[in-house]
This record gives structure tokens, sequence and C-alpha cells, in this order.
């Protein structure tokens, strides 16, 4: 007899009522240069420990908060000192649309699959200013870590192979990744990885690749 199998509830995906919530506010991005002619939307969560007197760890999530709770997981690991005091940046991918608002395009395999970077640069020349510009109601304004070390970024699917290639292409920038079946495959070239990494000096990067059936 087959049984369906999970995966075991995490208390840390569980509202604590002692635990201090961070806040999530929503920004759209509609003047790309990078993509021009697209629209996202991009939440940004920010701690309540987050002051604005020192830079914040990052942790970039493409597809929004993809992840079930996530921002529940967020407030109960920095509230326990688990995990440093993060802002989330939620990027969803482009879509573009006609005058009468019909679209024209979903984006996303167009920005997610390409192994050639540009979505790292993106994420460096037009995302994370953005984020950075915006100050709070109450004064504070966002100030992200430039190490490297202090940087994660996170996808599933298209997603995945996303985050795994902007880290690869820009150490510089992210040197953790979380990759959740990502789609290395032959779609826009994911599956010429392995042979390219075979090929290159180490990276200073940290991986995780997750999946599952």
């Amino acid at each position: 007899q087959v049984q369906n199998a999970c995966y075991p509830d995490d208390p840390a995906r569980e509202t604590r009522p002692e635990t201090s919530r961070g806040t999530v506010i929503e920004r759209t991005l509609s003047n790309s240069q990078i993509y021009p002619g697209t629209t996202r939307t991009i939440q940004i969560y920010i701690p309540k420990q987050y002051d604005g007197n020192r830079p914040a760890c990052l942790l970039v999530c493409l597809d929004g908060a993809v992840y079930y709770k996530m921002t529940t997981v967020m407030d109960n690991l920095i509230f326990t000192g688990e995990m440093p005091v993060t802002i989330g940046v939620f990027v969803n991918p482009g879509v573009i649309y006609d005058k009468n608002g019909n679209v024209i395009r979903y984006n996303r395999s167009n920005e997610f699959d390409r192994i050639d970077g540009t979505f790292a640069h993106f994420l460096e020349s037009e995302v994370l200013p953005m984020v950075e510009s915006i100050t709070l109601d109450d004064g504070r304004k966002l100030k992200l870590s430039d190490q490297a070390s202090d940087r994660a970024i996170t996808g599933a699917s298209s997603g995945g192979i996303c985050s795994f290639v902007a880290a690869w292409s820009r150490p510089d920038l992210f040197s953790r990744v979380y990759c959740t079946v990502g789609t290395f495959v032959s779609m826009r070239g994911g599956h010429t990885l392995p042979a390219l990494i075979r090929k290159t000096e180490p990276k200073p990067l940290r991986i995780f690749l997750h999946d599952g059936e």
C-alpha cells in the first residue's frame, strides 16, 4: 500500500504572539530599460527589528513571496536570532500590456530562464536602487548591505535557475542561493550549465538545491 508522504510541519511557519511582525509594502516598476515595456510588482518586507541605522541583510525571492508563509518564517527566525535582520525583496516577473490593458506577453521565461546574467544586472541597476530609494513613513530609509555574504537569492522552477544564474554570474552581488526544482533544462540554455560549471574555477557561493516529487 502506497501512502501519501508530506514534509513535516515546521513550527517556524506558525504565527507566534510574542514575535515582532514586520511590514510589507508594494511598489510597481514599469520604466525598465533592461526589460522595456514590462510592468511588475515588487513587495518589500521590512522586519520590525530594522532601525535604519545600519544596512540590513538582503533576501531576494523571485515570483514574489513564493514560499508558504514566507514573511511569518522570517518574522520568527529574525525574532529568535536564527536569522539576521534581513529585508526581503519579492520580485514578480514582468508582463507586457497593450494600451487597453490586455496582456501581450508574460515575460517570465525570457527573464528567468536565460543564463546570460541579464537578470542579475536588472536587480543591481534597477530593482535594488529602487528599494534603497524608499523612505518609510516613520523616516527610516532602507539600506541594504553591499556584502555578497549578506545577500541571498531564491526561487522555484524558472525562478530557481534564475536564482542560481544570478549568483553564478555575479558572485559579488549574491553568495547564497536556495534553488527549488530549478529548470536546468534546454529552455534557454540551462542544459549547458553542467559543462560550463565543470570548466570554471570554483566561485565563493553556498548553494542549496532542492527537488522532490
